[in-house]
């Protein structure tokens, strides 16, 4: 019996915990806050998405406090559909303060019971 996961193709992740990124498609910004090596959703979830945009589940998908122009939400995002987006700013999604203590002007820090 082989039990054995399969590495994921993509074995590196692009953004660290507290980056500052964008959707590649999608008008939303977001700051990451988890992060899984694999695909780690439902299968309904990721049936959900149209088949010309549909990820591959083999790469990092990045857990985000994002916002758009009317609202602040969670998203789940493939590594491939994000860019780095530090440069416009901050994000103001609520749940920010939770989990982050400040703004660097590059990411989001971690706040210190969050690290241990």
């Amino acid at each position: 019996m082989n039990d054995e996961i399969p590495l994921p193709e993509i074995a590196e992740a692009a953004f660290s915990i507290g980056a500052v990124v964008r959707h590649r498609i999608f008008d939303f910004r977001g700051v990451v806050f988890d992060i899984d090596p694999v695909f780690a959703n439902s299968e309904e979830w990721y049936q959900s998405i149209p088949e010309a945009v549909r990820p591959e589940k083999q790469q990092p998908f990045y857990h985000l406090f994002a916002e758009n122009g009317e609202s602040s939400y969670i998203a789940y995002v493939s590594q491939q559909n994000l860019l780095p987006d530090h440069k416009q700013g901050p994000i103001h999604h609520p749940g920010i303060d939770a989990v982050f203590e400040g703004w660097t002007g590059d990411q989001y820090q971690l706040k210190r019971l969050m690290r241990q």
